[in-house]
């Protein structure tokens, strides 16, 4: 269904990117992390974080009049509740989110030519520098996950595991809502060298010590570690060619035990790919991101699953975000 907008709503919508690069700018200099240490005017913060003063006091002036800073005798301060959430060990933090949307920012200003050209943006880093970025990724995907995490297990079980494989784990958000329900099973997570590492403070929380491996490699050119019965692939499909989810399906095959399950959680559009909105808008994401990815309706993933030897393909989950669940088995014979 068209929708008729008026000519100032248009307008509105394409300023959108102005508040947006304002707070992600904030965000990846830290300023709310400097404020709520030590209040200061645009001068004081700009000599202490090494900044052009000018520049610092127009940024802070836009950030506070958003009403996420407060500027009192030239002074700014940061709310408590913007502290919780902005600043580096908020409570609440939504910092890694902020800063990783800055990255995709940067790739969807030029759509354009990636629609002309067929060629995803080659990355360009924040001012936080590349390794600083990937550390804002897993943040950002461990801030979205352990909100969600727990109640979108509750609502896919009875789950019949042993032995779970966590497919890209990175910080183990999903992994430790699984085995807070399943007390007696064993996890595996996967994920790069650098990656994996972030997770190696998992064995401190109560009930974890001894459940719980990590396993450094690459699922495009490694095999995946064997002995498990469920396979968690979350958030991971969308960045793939049809052919490359293939390719990593045949490699779940072959790591399950007989009788093991995979269960897939992503996007999962509907037939005319125009809805979920948040779907349809996280293919631009990935196309401006990857070579290959994009967002996938059922019956493709059903296919792919297909061709890799599952069985029993099924929604255990419809969502409108990245919050569909398909599973599948492997046969027991």
């Amino acid at each position: 269904m068209t929708r008729q907008y008026r000519a100032d709503e248009l307008t509105d919508l394409v300023r959108g990117f102005q508040s947006a690069c304002v707070l992600i700018a904030a965000a990846e200099l830290d300023v709310f992390t400097a404020l709520h240490a030590e209040p200061a005017d645009g001068n004081g913060l700009a000599a202490r974080m090494h900044f052009d003063p000018r520049a610092t006091t127009v940024l802070l002036d836009a950030v506070a009049a958003m009403g996420l800073l407060q500027k009192s005798d030239g002074v700014y301060s940061v709310p408590s509740a913007t502290a919780a959430m902005l600043s580096e060990m908020g409570e609440d933090s939504v910092l890694g989110v902020v800063r990783h949307q800055g990255n995709c920012l940067r790739r969807w200003s030029q759509l354009a030519r990636v629609v002309k050209t067929g060629q995803a943006v080659r990355d360009q880093g924040s001012v936080r520098g590349s390794d600083e970025d990937t550390v804002s990724f897993i943040r950002a995907m461990h801030e979205i996950s352990s909100r969600i995490a727990p109640g979108l297990i509750q609502s896919i079980e009875p789950l019949r595991f042993s032995h779970l494989l966590d497919l890209g784990g990175a910080s183990g958000t999903w992994t430790i809502s699984l085995l807070e329900l399943h007390a007696n099973a064993t996890a595996t997570i996967f994920d790069l060298p650098e990656v994996v590492s972030l997770a190696a403070n998992l064995v401190d929380i109560p009930g974890m010590a001894g459940r719980i491996r990590l396993v450094a490699g690459d699922f495009y050119t490694d095999e995946l570690p064997a002995g498990a019965d469920l396979a968690w692939v979350s958030a991971i499909v969308h960045q793939n060619s049809r052919e490359q989810n293939r390719q990593l399906f045949l490699k779940v095959f072959r790591a399950l035990d007989p009788g093991g399950s995979i269960l897939i959680r992503d996007i999962l559009m509907d037939g005319p790919r125009t809805t979920p909105l948040a779907g349809a808008f996280f293919a631009v994401n990935m196309l401006v991101g990857t070579e290959g990815g994009g967002t996938f309706t059922f019956d493709e993933l059903r296919e792919d699953l297909d061709a890799a030897g599952f069985v029993d393909v099924r929604v255990l989950r419809k969502g409108e975000g990245m919050d569909s669940v398909v599973g599948a088995a492997k046969p027991a014979a």
